[in-house]
């Protein structure tokens, strides 16, 4: 059940920008379309309706169902993608990467968001549909972010070599990891469950596309989930124009700057830096930078290259060996879907916000962007901890060393707080600077600096004896620090850090239906949810 919700500025744990964003703030109000409200979305409605190809649905149809062959699809997953063929039927969309066994646990906030979102939208708009996407981020070539998950504190990791897109790595060997799973999971409730959803996945599926896309089937498929992989011949057709614009004109590296610039000019750091040509060449084992020095393309390490002809004729020929980056990724997204908003995490915002004015150029509409839910999944036994320690849930998000400050004053017998002290000592160098103002200047500083060393006398002594309470009251102290790291692991949010799998283990598949029921993907706060 929600005990609470925080707004995300409160947290701190989320940047200026998206805090900024969130607010509404003018600074940032032309570098996002439509803010996120249920309102905002019949607008949003009618501009896609009018910019989308509605002759690529059919493409679109043919090519999921090809993908998702094999798979034990829901009724209400068939009914999502034969729904794509209706031009009143739109998307909601997030991506992920593929993450061993889904990765951190937001994995999971982020697909219910757009689940919820979806429900909502049916609701407000009832002549429409709307349908949630799992955008599988198959292109990426980084196989260290993703080849490990976190469990009761250890990394469970996959071993491999790596190289080329991380969609077409083999499974082989995953057999292995699932050992170590079981082992670290030992006898439970649920633990066959689980050691069942990783060994089918992960044993049966022979690349980790397959395996993500069944694991994330099984997960929300019945919620009528649509999984797409962006590495398709067909789909990537669509995009054919997008990519010789950017070969030739290297459109997305003068507007992404230009924006990016304006926005270190607000003090917002650049998310993602632009590439003069933001392309990868991809193909079996390899992805790698296009790259153009004196009217010749190079493959980035390899020895390929192409001439303007030649490279033009490839990408016609085969547009699937070209692989757009993080800040192209969007763009071929939303060419491709009927989408209407994109849901992702504070840093995946921070590029989308990038990208607006390149948008606007290339003449396709921006989606309107939701920051995705964010929750801290606390059980009951920990909420008596925090009662017995008289702490509220909100100051657990305190930095520890301000956390144990606060509570060391708040039980401390002896008052640490020398603001009385420090009151009077200004009140009787007032008196002082009645004299001083009577005499040269020479003696007036010689005051103020008495003033300012004796007040930082008190500070120094204040701290000593904060410092010296904090070792009395050590014992309690510890109890808070070994509270905080099991709810913050590492100082971290706990979604950012733990697996599905440590709650799953104990609940089973009520997680995703509680879940499911108390995210709210447009309250905007960060949930609190006990259990």
């Amino acid at each position: 059940m929600p005990i609470e919700t925080i707004p995300y500025k409160e947290t701190g744990f989320f940047s200026k920008l998206i805090c900024d964003y969130l607010a509404e703030d003018d600074s940032i109000r032309p570098f996002y379309h439509r803010f996120p409200n249920i309102e905002a979305f019949r607008d949003q409605i009618e501009e896609k309706n009018k910019g989308y190809d509605h002759n690529f649905r059919k493409t679109l149809v043919s090519a999921l169902k090809k993908q998702l062959e094999g798979l034990s699809l829901s009724e209400a997953t068939q009914a999502n993608i034969e729904a794509l063929h209706s031009e009143k039927t739109f998307t909601i969309t997030t991506g992920h990467q593929l993450n061993l066994f889904t990765g951190p646990l937001y994995f999971l906030y982020k697909i219910i968001s757009v689940i919820n979102l979806s429900e909502a939208l049916k609701k407000e708009y009832p002549d429409h549909d709307f349908v949630p996407v799992y955008w599988m981020a198959t292109e990426d070539h980084d196989f260290e972010e993703i080849n490990y998950f976190n469990f009761h504190g250890k990394k469970i990791r996959w071993n491999r070599a790596d190289g080329g897109a991380v969609g077409e790595l083999s499974t082989e060997g995953l057999d292995a990891v699932l050992e170590i799973f079981d082992k670290e999971m030992g006898s439970g409730k649920f633990s066959n469950g689980l050691k069942e959803l990783f060994e089918t996945a992960y044993t049966k599926h022979r690349d980790l596309t397959r395996a993500t896309r069944y694991l994330a089937n099984e997960l929300f498929g019945a919620y009528g989930l649509v999984i797409v992989d962006g590495n398709d011949h067909q789909l990537k057709t669509a995009f054919i124009p997008y990519a010789q614009q950017e070969l030739e004109k290297r459109t997305a590296f003068n507007h992404v700057t230009e924006t990016s610039s304006r926005l270190k000019e607000l003090g917002y750091p650049e998310q993602v830096s632009p590439r003069e040509i933001n392309l990868f060449y991809l193909n079996e084992g390899l992805r790698e930078r296009i790259i153009e020095k004196d009217g010749v393309y190079h493959v980035n390490n390899t020895q390929i290259s192409f001439s303007v002809e030649d490279i033009i004729e490839e990408l016609h020929t085969y547009p699937e060996r070209f692989s757009p980056n993080a800040l192209l990724r969007p763009l071929y997204q939303e060419v491709i879907l009927p989408n209407l908003c994109y849901v992702g995490g504070g840093g995946e915002l921070a590029y989308w916000l990038q990208l607006k004015k390149y948008f606007d150029t290339v003449e396709v509409t921006f989606p309107i962007l939701l920051l995705r839910n964010s929750a801290l999944l606390i059980q009951e036994k920990s909420l008596d901890k925090l009662k017995r320690l008289q702490l509220s849930v909100r100051e657990l998000f305190l930095p520890v060393q301000e956390l144990e400050n606060m509570h060391t004053r708040r039980i401390s017998e002896i008052d640490i707080d020398f603001s009385k002290q420090r009151e009077f000592l200004k009140q009787q160098f007032r008196s002082m600077y009645e004299i001083a103002e009577k005499t040269d200047a020479s003696f007036l500083g010689a005051v103020a600096a008495q003033e300012k060393k004796q007040l930082n006398g008190l500070d120094k002594l204040e701290k000593r004896l904060l410092k010296a309470q904090r070792r009395k009251l050590s014992g309690e102290l510890e109890r808070i620090t070994t509270l905080k790291e099991s709810l913050f692991p590492g100082e971290s949010l706990q979604e950012r850090y733990k697996n599905f799998s440590e709650f799953y283990l104990e609940y089973g598949p009520e997680l995703l239906s509680v879940l499911k029921k108390e995210l709210d993907p447009l309250v905007n706060k960060f949930t609190v949810i006990s259990w």
